[in-house]
């Protein structure tokens, strides 16, 4: 039987969170320093888009946060897909490649952010790298597992009519594989965006994860709270658009 997703239900369950999160507050069951009330968080969410955070205002803090990720992600696009395929094609670059990529993969973010500060400064430099990298493995790993997944008899069929390596990629191995690479967009999206806070940790005076880190120093839970939903939304929103463009752009996915 077909199930068919439910945004009544999705929604149903958010309201009965915040009721939740209502009732706990409003009772005084746990102390307001540590879980702000609804109505305080929204009014520090309005309190910052009037006012800004540290003289700043919130809007250039979402584009100081989104720039460094969107300048990442475009690295990783524009690196991972194109290695992705050449090594999912190719078991000599794979193996010289995965080595170094099963190395750094699991490695925390901040354990090598240090190095990249070291190397590129404290500016923005570093922190792209560091989001490119977080970014990188995820997609590269997902655009390998894509074309492994091709079937031989399509490949040998293509090659049969006369496809030369360039058409074979173009039109054979890239559609075919795209399925999983959007699942890679997906995942390296998230995990970036994830590493984002870690990002702005170091010598940073401007971005969301950072407005929310400095809030933490002050124990301004209210702001930390507003932070971390907004976050939680601008990534709800990337994803949807990414899903969107999935739909509108691979029907073929996961008809095969």
């Amino acid at each position: 039987m077909k199930k068919i997703y439910s945004p009544a239900l999705s929604a149903l369950s958010v309201l009965l969170v915040l009721l939740l999160w209502w009732l706990i507050t409003s009772r005084n069951w746990v102390n307001p320093l540590f879980v702000p009330s609804p109505g305080k968080v929204w009014a520090a969410f309005i309190q910052i888009f009037h006012d800004g955070y540290k003289g700043t205002s919130l809007l250039h803090h979402l584009l100081a946060s989104l720039f460094r990720l969107g300048c990442a992600f475009a690295l990783a696009l524009v690196t991972a897909i194109p290695l992705g395929l050449i090594s999912g094609s190719s078991s000599v670059v794979r193996s010289l490649l995965d080595p170094f990529i099963e190395f750094y993969r699991p490695l925390p973010p901040l354990a090598y952010y240090t190095i990249l500060v070291l190397w590129l400064g404290i500016g923005d430099s570093s922190k792209v790298f560091l989001l490119y990298l977080a970014a990188f493995a995820p997609l590269y790993i997902a655009v390998v597992a894509g074309v492994r997944r091709v079937p031989l008899d399509r490949i040998h069929a293509a090659r049969s009519l006369g496809a030369n390596r360039r058409k074979l990629f173009v039109y054979i191995l890239l559609p075919s594989a795209l399925p999983e690479i959007f699942t890679g967009i997906r995942t390296a999206i998230g995990v970036s965006y994830t590493t984002l806070v870690a990002a702005e940790m170091v010598a940073a005076i401007s971005g969301i994860g950072w407005m929310v880190l400095d809030a933490s120093k002050f124990l301004r839970s209210d702001i930390i709270f507003a932070g971390i939903i907004l976050m939680g939304l601008i990534a709800i929103a990337i994803d949807s658009m990414i899903r969107w463009m999935e739909r509108r752009w691979v029907p073929w996915g996961g008809k095969e």
